[in-house]
């Protein structure tokens, strides 16, 4: 009972990492099956990010708004939102990613602002490109893939159309093995979560 009651005291204290992590974890598991994300999940979590930091910059007692008027709070949380969805932007305007995980990315910025969502955008890249591999070597195809990422990675430098390098994405998809990007940003992030001590 007393660890039940320490693990309860510790998320409250900490509950909007946690809600961050929950929210992560149910994103990442519906994109393992449904290969996507649904907005059902990425506005809310958005919307109530912004809600958050501006009532926790009129109350007070949150460390990243801590000593910020309301307004400064929500600032920050309008900005780590754009922040979220321009680090994926590139990606998704060619079709290399989905709409919901540029939305999931803004959720993160929304709750936790522009640093963390910067350091989650970056470890999240290194495990999916380590998950792209590992999958790639799982269904005995790394050779077949690999020649598809350099060939998508020729187009990108010498095409430089996002509308034109999207249509081709979109032809080659029934080809590709796709990755579900919530599963590497759930990880990524909740991974920072941790080693940083955000969630005890």
């Amino acid at each position: 009972m007393d660890i039940v009651e320490g693990l309860v005291s510790v998320m409250l204290a900490n509950w909007p990492v946690w809600f961050v992590t929950i929210t992560l974890i149910v994103a990442a598991v519906i994109d393992g099956f449904q290969l996507r994300v649904p907005n059902s999940i990425t506005f809310p979590m958005i919307i109530s990010g912004w809600v958050f930091s501006a009532a926790a910059g009129y109350v007070g007692g949150f460390e990243w708004c801590e000593g910020l008027a309301w307004y400064q709070c929500l600032g920050y949380s309008l900005l780590g939102s754009i922040v979220g969805l321009l680090l994926l932007l590139p990606a998704y305007a060619i079709g290399g990613m989905g709409a919901g995980d540029v939305k999931l990315m803004a959720g993160i910025g929304a709750w936790m602002h522009c640093t963390t969502t910067i350091y989650s955008f970056g470890i999240s890249a290194v495990i999916g490109a380590i998950l792209a591999v590992g999958m790639a070597f799982y269904v005995r195809g790394f050779k077949k893939h690999s020649t598809q990422f350099f060939s998508i990675f020729n187009e990108i430098m010498t095409i430089k159309d996002p509308v034109a390098l999207s249509e081709i994405a979109a032809e080659r998809k029934p080809t590709m093995l796709l990755l579900p990007y919530g599963i590497p940003i759930a990880m990524g992030t909740i991974g920072y979560f941790i080693v940083n001590g955000m969630l005890v």
